[in-house]
């Protein structure tokens, strides 16, 4: 979408999550769970700085599949590319897939939204099973996707804007 550059990435959520960072007296070490099971699931999100709007599902894992049910969903909501390119994925004629340097997550502006989604929504919870966690994923991404000025805010980058 010429003019609308988005972001789009992965990431996974779940039983064994990172713990993040969180205000505390110095020198006190406040307790903090940690779930020692082992099950997930993966947000796929795609968000327009621009327009400050997005498209995600949640799937149980990273498969051809599931990037090319997401890519339709991008191409309906969003536009935007995906960071691996592949035969088996079907892309939507609206969509441009840009292959990213490897190892840079700071060029991909999603990478700040899974670490404020960690930080404020998915860290330090204890799900009972593989729906609770899903409807985690989906809850967070409700709730940030509708704060339009806090999207803008996290993934706008002055140096990825395209013209025509």
């Amino acid at each position: 979408m010429t003019g609308e550059p988005s972001c789009k990435d992965e990431a996974r959520v779940g039983q064994q999550g990172t713990l993040s960072y969180q205000w505390a007296l110095r020198g006190s070490r406040p307790p903090a769970v940690r779930d020692n099971r082992h099950d997930w699931a993966y947000i796929f999100g795609a968000i327009c700085p621009a327009r400050a709007v997005g498209a995600a599902i949640v799937t149980p894992g990273v498969n051809s599949e599931a990037m090319t049910i997401h890519l339709a969903e991008i191409g309906k909501q969003v536009g935007a590319g995906w960071h691996q390119t592949g035969g088996r994925l079907t892309v939507p004629d609206n969509v441009t897939l840009l292959r990213l340097p490897t190892y840079s997550p700071e060029l991909n502006p999603i990478e700040n939204v899974w670490e404020y989604l960690r930080g404020n929504k998915l860290s330090r919870c204890v799900w009972e099973s593989y729906d609770d966690i899903v409807q985690a994923c989906c809850d967070a991404w409700n709730w940030l996707i509708a704060d339009t000025l806090r999207v803008a805010s996290i993934t706008t980058r002055k140096w990825a804007s395209v013209s025509n």
